[in-house]
C-alpha cells in the first residue's frame, strides 16, 4: 500500500521544550521538496512517549494541514495501554492521517497472544490502515513472526516496520506475509540488504536529514537498478552510523540544529549530543551533501 522512504521524523522543540511551530512547518516543507515519500508524525523518534495526549494530536493535525495533499502522512500511534493506542489512532483517522504506525507496547512485555489481542482490538476499533511495528531492543518486546502471521488476516493490518535486529527474522516475515502485508525496514543500516529481499521500504531515521539520496536510493532498489542502489546506500553509510552513536533521536535532532532546520531542544530525559561525537556527526552529514 506504501512504498519507498518513509521519514520517522522528529518533533521541533523550543530550548525549554515547547512545540516549535514554525519549525515543524520547515520540516515538512524540506520533505515535500527533497522527495520524501511518506511522512510519520510522533513516532518513537518523535519523541512519542514524552508528549502528553494533545500535543500529539496536535503535531499530527499540523503534520496533515501543512502537508495539504504534498505527501503522504501516517500517525505514530503506539502506546502500551491499548485503550491509549486506540485513541491515539482514531485521532489520527479523525485528523487525515493515511496510516497509524503502532509500536508494541513497551515495558508491560505482553504475551503474544496479549499482543493478538492489543493490535487486534485497535484495527477492529479504528477502520483505517495500520502498520505494525518490531523494535525489541528499544520496547523490552519481541512480535514473533507467528504472531505478525495471525495479525496479517486482519484487512486494514497493511504492514510492520521490522526492527529486530536480524536480518533473517525480517526475511521470514516476509516469507510468511509478504503476500499480505508490507514490511518496511526499520534500521537504516540494513535498508538496502532488507529491500532487495523483498521489503517495500524503509521507516528511516536517516531520511530526516539526507531525504534525497534515501528517496532515490529506495527508488533504485524498487526499479532493480542495484548499481545504483549500492551507490546510494554507501553515500549514506556514514550517517546510517553517526546518527545512532547516541539514543535515538538525540544525534539527527543534533544534526537537523546543525543543518539550521530546527533548534537544538528536547525533552528530559533525552539530552543533548555528547561534544565528542560532533565532529563525527558533522563529517557523515558532509559526507551525504546534507552540510
Amino acid at each position: 500500500m506504501f512504498q519507498g522512504s518513509m521519514v520517522a521524523m522528529v518533533t521541533p522543540m523550543r530550548d525549554d521544550g515547547a512545540l516549535d511551530e514554525r519549525a515543524l512547518e520547515r520540516l515538512v516543507e524540506f520533505h515535500v521538496s527533497h522527495g520524501t515519500d511518506a511522512i510519520v508524525a510522533v513516532g518513537t523518534t518523535g519523541e512519542s512517549a514524552t508528549l502528553d495526549h494533545d500535543e500529539h494530536a496536535h503535531v499530527m493535525r499540523r503534520t496533515v494541514e501543512i502537508a495539504d495533499g504534498r505527501i503522504t502522512v501516517m500517525g505514530g500511534c503506539g502506546a502500551n495501554s491499548t485503550w491509549e493506542a486506540e485513541q491515539l489512532t482514531r485521532v489520527a483517522m479523525e485528523a487525515g492521517c493515511a496510516a497509524a504506525l503502532l509500536v508494541t507496547p513497551y515495558y508491560n512485555k505482553p504475551t503474544q497472544e496479549g499482543l493478538y489481542q492489543h493490535f487486534s482490538h485497535i484495527a477492529e476499533a479504528v477502520p483505517m490502515p495500520q502498520i505494525l511495528y518490531n523494535v525489541p531492543g528499544r520496547t523490552g518486546c519481541d512480535l514473533l513472526p507467528e504472531t505478525v502471521d495471525r495479525l496479517a488476516e486482519i484487512s486494514n493490518i497493511v504492514g510492520i516496520k521490522e526492527a529486530s535486529g536480524s536480518l533473517e527474522r525480517a526475511e521470514e516475515v516476509i516469507e510468511r506475509c509478504g503476500d499480505r502485508i508490507d514490511v518496511y525496514c526499520g534500521e537504516d543500516a540494513r535498508n538496502l540488504a532488507l529491500m532487495n529481499a523483498g521489503a517495500k521500504g524503509c521507516v528511516s531515521v536517516t531520511a530526516n536529514v539526507a531525504p534525497d539520496l534515501m528517496h532515490r536510493m529506495c527508488l533504485a532498489v524498487l526499479q532493480g537498478d542495484a548499481t545504483e542502489a549500492e551507490a546510494l546506500d554507501a553515500r549514506l553509510a556514514a550517517l546510517h552510523n553517526a546518527l545512532f552513536l547516541e539514543t535515538n533521536p538525540i544525534p539527527v535532532k543534533w544534526a537537523l540544529a546543525e543543518m539550521g532546520l530546527i533548534g537544538p531542544g528536547m525533552r528530559l530525559p533525552m539530552t543533548p549530543l555528547s561534544e565528542q561525537h560532533h565532529e563525527t556527526v558533522r563529517q557523515a552529514l558532509k559526507l551525504a551533501d546534507a552540510l
